[in-house]
C-alpha cells in the first residue's frame, strides 16, 4: 500500500470524478485509474464501484479513504519536522579536527560560534587518528575535519560528502641556529647527515617523509623520534638541532615561533589536503553548513597571515 495511492483515493472521495483527481495531481486520467488499481490489488474488498458514468467510493473505500487521510496527515507532520531540524539555524553541531587543525582554528571558531547567539551550538572533540580512520569518524560527528597527502587517493565521496578547505605546504622545520636556516630553502642533500623527527607510522605526515623525501633524496632518512604532536616536535626541535617536517600555517604557535623556523624544500613539492568531511545528509543541514563555512573563512584567514 502506497501512500501516493492512498492520496489518490482521498482525492477521488472529495473530488468526485477520476477526471477531476488527475487534473488536481496533473495526471492522466489513465494514470489515476491505474493508481486506484494498484492500491485495490492490496485490499481484499471492493474500494470503489460505477454508479452511472461516475467512480465513486464503496463504504470500505470511504473508511480508507479517512484512514488514508491520517496517514498522509501524520507524514506532512514528518515532512515538516524534517524541514524544520534541516533549516533551523541553532541545532547542535559536533565537530572533530585532528590535533594542528583544532589548535589553529577552535579557538577563534568557538569564540566566533558563543558570539552568536542565533546560529548553531557546537561542541568540538580533537581525534588522532591515522588517514583511513577520518571516513569513520563522520559516524560519531557532524563535520570532520580531515587530512591527507597530496598524493593519496582521494576521499570516498560514495560515503562522505568532500568541502576542500586548503592545501597546506609542509616545510622543513629547523632550530633557529641551524646552519641550513639562513637559507630560503633548503635541498634535501644538505640533511643527509641530520636526525629527524617523524610522525608515527600510518598518520599522515608520515608517508610524507618516508616516501616522498626519503625516496627523492636518494638516502635513507635517520627517523630518530616518532612523535605526532607538532607543538612537541618544534619543542624537540628547539631543543636539540634536530630536524622535522611541520605545515606552514597550522604547525607553529607563537611560542616556537622565536626558536623554529620553517623552509620549503628545494625541488619538491610536500604538503596535504585538508578537508571537511561530512554525511551527506548531515550537508543538507542549515546549521551544519553554517559551520562549514565559519571553518573555511578561519582556515583562509590562517593561510593569508601565514603569506603576509
Amino acid at each position: 500500500m502506497e501512500v501516493h495511492h492512498l492520496r489518490t483515493l482521498r482525492e477521488l472521495r472529495d473530488r468526485g470524478s477520476v477526471t477531476a483527481v488527475a487534473a488536481a495531481l496533473h495526471l492522466s486520467p489513465s494514470a489515476v485509474s491505474q493508481q486506484l488499481a494498484a492500491l485495490q490489488r492490496g485490499v481484499p474488498v471492493p474500494l470503489t464501484e460505477q454508479q452511472g458514468r461516475v467512480l465513486v467510493l464503496t463504504p470500505a473505500g470511504e473508511r480508507v479513504a479517512d484512514a488514508g487521510g491520517k496517514v498522509l496527515e501524520s507524514l506532512a507532520q514528518v515532512e515538516n519536522v524534517v524541514h524544520e531540524y534541516l533549516t533551523a539555524p541553532h541545532e547542535t553541531v559536533t565537530v572533530t579536527a585532528f590535533h594542528s587543525a583544532g589548535l589553529a582554528w577552535f579557538p577563534d571558531f568557538i569564540a566566533t560560534c558563543m558570539a552568536d547567539r542565533k546560529g548553531p551550538t557546537v561542541r568540538c572533540r580533537d581525534e588522532d587518528v591515522s588517514i583511513t580512520e577520518f571516513v569513520d569518524l563522520v559516524s560519531e560527528h557532524d563535520v570532520v575535519i580531515a587530512h591527507r597527502p597530496l598524493a593519496s587517493e582521494p576521499w570516498p565521496t560514495h560515503r562522505v560528502h568532500v568541502t576542500e578547505v586548503l592545501t597546506e605546504p609542509i616545510d622543513i622545520a629547523l632550530h633557529r641556529d641551524h646552519p641550513l636556516a639562513a637559507q630560503q630553502t633548503v635541498r634535501l642533500a644538505d640533511l643527509a647527515e641530520e636526525s629527524w623527527v617523524a610522525a608515527h607510522e600510518g598518520f599522515a605526515l608520515e608517508p610524507l617523509l618516508v616516501q616522498a623525501v626519503s625516496a627523492s633524496a636518494g638516502f635513507p632518512i635517520n627517523i630518530a623520534h616518532r612523535v605526532n604532536e607538532f607543538n612537541m616536535v618544534a619543542a624537540i626541535i628547539a631543543k636539540t638541532k634536530a630536524v622535522g617536517m611541520l605545515p606552514r600555517y597550522t604547525g607553529l604557535i607563537p611560542y616556537f615561533r622565536d626558536e623554529v623556523v620553517l623552509r620549503p624544500l628545494e625541488g619538491l613539492t610536500v604538503g596535504r589536503h585538508i578537508d571537511i568531511l561530512t554525511r551527506p545528509e548531515t550537508q543538507a543541514r542549515a546549521s551544519t553548513r553554517t559551520v562549514i563555512d565559519r571553518f573555511v573563512r578561519i582556515a583562509q584567514e590562517t593561510q593569508r597571515r601565514a603569506e603576509a
